[in-house]
């Protein structure tokens, strides 16, 4: 069986910037309270940018660090709550025509919210291991701007917009050890876009009800992402008998730093061992865990064979981790 390994990891952000200051202008509320319940400063929001130029971007700088030919990329998968189009054509499919990539290459979205780039990890991963596909695409990209209500005070002050991209690819060496995904869809509820699906579809109505937008019980997510995220990580680390003292960085899901907070605590891991970008991005879903192992990567943290753990939690509800070795060059080796 062949070993699958990331073999680059690269992000890309919108220019605009919108702080804390900026949406006590539009709403209700303070820097000095979005700061203390989320850690958040700013985010970026696109504006004549999609989806899809966002992950492009993200997947030309990823596809140059892996040292991989465009021709060899056989499939892209796209993650994303926030896609082009409402059903088709995919993001993906838009990415891969923007590549100039080969006609007949695979190519299709998911949907796993926030979780999105560790259900790419382990689909990735399926594909190289059982030799279905040499070299995946995988892509986190968001314009969450589209989904968001400027009037919620309680949603529109978390979320931005951005894309993260990775090659996964065939190699001997820094392997991506284990993946895990799991979701409960009882909690479906608490975190949702209710419109415009089947179930609410696109009408005056469900656009005077404000369905089309991000709705989301804070409190509630609060309580089971502390512990769902916690134990899963636990799991992963025990499964593989890693100790948490033995992990180069933690990356997990740049939602709230509260949240992140708790659970780096309660499983003991040290600041310096924590990335975090919540602060300048905000939550950004799918791109989240990309963009903040980018940063990470070009401030020269992150190198050839670092011991990654991954985590996050999403609506659905859906979660997950990883563990892997980073299979990518030093970024110094990339200039």
């Amino acid at each position: 069986m062949n070993k699958a390994s990331l073999l680059s990891i690269a992000s890309y952000v919108p220019e605009k910037v919108l702080t804390n200051l900026d949406l006590e202008k539009m709403v209700d509320t303070s820097d000095e309270w979005i700061t203390k319940r989320t850690g958040i400063k700013k985010r970026r929001i696109a504006q004549e940018e999609v989806t899809s130029d966002l992950g492009t971007k993200a997947a030309e700088v990823a596809i140059a660090r892996s040292g991989i030919s465009k021709g060899d990329i056989d499939a892209v998968i796209c993650a994303t709550i926030s896609p082009d189009h409402f059903c088709m054509p995919s993001t993906a499919c838009k990415i891969a025509l923007n590549l100039g990539l080969n006609v007949g290459v695979t190519a299709f979205d998911i949907s796993a919210a926030c979780t999105g780039f560790i259900y790419l990890l382990e689909l990735a991963k399926s594909f190289v291991q059982s030799g279905i596909k040499k070299n995946v695409l995988i892509v986190g990209a968001e314009k969450l701007s589209s989904i968001v209500d400027y009037t919620d005070r309680g949603t529109c002050i978390l979320f931005g917009d951005g894309a993260g991209a990775a090659v996964v690819g065939v190699s001997d060496d820094n392997e991506i050890i284990d993946t895990h995904t799991a979701s409960d869809g009882r909690y479906g509820n608490l975190l949702s876009t209710p419109g415009c699906g089947s179930v609410y579809p696109a009408n005056q109505l469900t656009l005077e009800k404000k369905l089309n937008y991000i709705h989301m019980d804070g409190k509630e997510v609060f309580k089971v992402a502390v512990q769902t995220l916690t134990s899963d990580v636990v799991n992963i680390l025990a499964k593989n008998n890693i100790k948490s003292e033995e992990v180069d960085f933690f990356i997990p899901h740049q939602a709230n730093f509260r949240i992140i907070d708790a659970v780096k605590n309660k499983l003991e891991f040290k600041d310096e061992q924590c990335v975090l970008t919540v602060h300048k991005y905000g939550n950004t879903s799918s791109a989240s865990i990309p963009m903040a192992m980018n940063d990470a990567y070009e401030d020269g943290r992150i190198k050839n064979g670092s011991l990654l753990l991954l985590d996050a939690f999403g609506g659905g509800f859906t979660w997950g981790s990883a563990l892997l070795k980073f299979g990518g060059k030093d970024y110094k080796a990339t200039l």
